[in-house]
């Protein structure tokens, strides 16, 4: 599945593209960790992030893997070509990546660092599906959208292939393996984690602070991280917010008892030889 999610040639460039040692890279999935990473690498200036989108400070590697045509059609108007922004962009280069590590330059954590974040796949179905559904793709019911999720049939498929991927490299020096989970029950020792990471120094009081600007509350009011501007043009307007309630094991909201089950036996098959479980989870 995963070589049929960008042409050939994209992929090829995206493998070999040299990345140059003084030019280092923070690469990051989630808007929360987006907004997080550029804030830290950026002196915590929070009125310079205000004035500009967060699709304007990050290069999206998967913006020609977009199912809604108008909403590609958007973010290319600025950046129509990724490998022209990825060589032009200053230092340190923001980039937002939904590939696998082995679609990713050969040398990329030799001289990059990158930010994975890992969610429980049950709420990441349910938050995809919100996702497609805000932007308009026609996916049918929640229960159609799990089974395509679980058979790998959609975008950014397979889950675990990704997800053990970069799992295994979760020691190296350049690689922060974090879990979506232990952001939200103690954001203040994942920002120490990532500042310490990042090569960053924070104080109490500038941790409290962006605990206040990362809050769900205040994040889904903030118009550079919101998408408002982007939802109101090709969104549609019954569906819920980009940003929706950030909270774990939502999940249980959306799940029958059949689906329950089968949500446990395909996490117990897939992480059984990994070593990797999930926060308040026992496989």
């Amino acid at each position: 599945m995963a070589t049929d999610m960008c042409p050939a040639e994209c992929l090829d460039q995206l493998v070999h593209v040299e990345v140059e040692k003084e030019r280092r890279l923070s690469i990051t999935g989630t808007t929360w960790t987006q907004e997080l990473v550029w804030l830290l690498k950026n002196n915590l200036d929070y009125d310079k992030a205000s004035k500009s989108m967060l699709p304007e400070r990050y290069i999206f590697t998967g913006v020609r893997q977009l199912t809604n045509t108008e909403l590609q059609a958007i973010l290319t108007e600025r950046r129509p070509s990724v490998m022209e922004a990825l060589e032009n962009a200053p230092s340190p280069r923001f980039i937002k990546n939904h590939f696998p590590l082995s679609l990713l330059p050969r040398n990329l954590l030799d001289i990059a660092k990158v930010v994975y974040v890992a969610r429980d796949p049950r709420d990441v179905a349910v938050s995809y599906y919100k996702y497609m559904k805000l932007f308009k793709n026609d996916v049918g019911n929640f229960k159609l959208f799990w089974r395509l999720f679980i058979k790998d049939l959609l975008h950014w498929s397979p889950f675990f292939t990704h997800l053990k991927e970069a799992w295994a490299l979760r020691h190296h020096p350049h690689m922060l393996f974090i879990f979506y989970e232990d952001l939200s029950k103690d954001l203040p020792s994942c920002i120490k984690r990532m500042a310490t990471f990042l090569g960053e120094k924070v104080t109490d009081e500038q941790i409290v602070k962006l605990c206040q600007h990362l809050s769900i509350d205040n994040f889904r009011k903030n118009p550079s991280v919101n998408l408002e501007w982007l939802t109101r043009r090709v969104g549609d307007p019954d569906a819920e917010s980009f940003i929706r309630k950030g909270k774990c094991g939502g999940w249980q909201e959306h799940f029958d008892e059949e689906m329950t089950a089968q949500a446990q036996q395909w996490m117990r098959e897939n992480l059984s030889d990994c070593g990797l479980r999930f926060p308040d989870t026992d496989f």
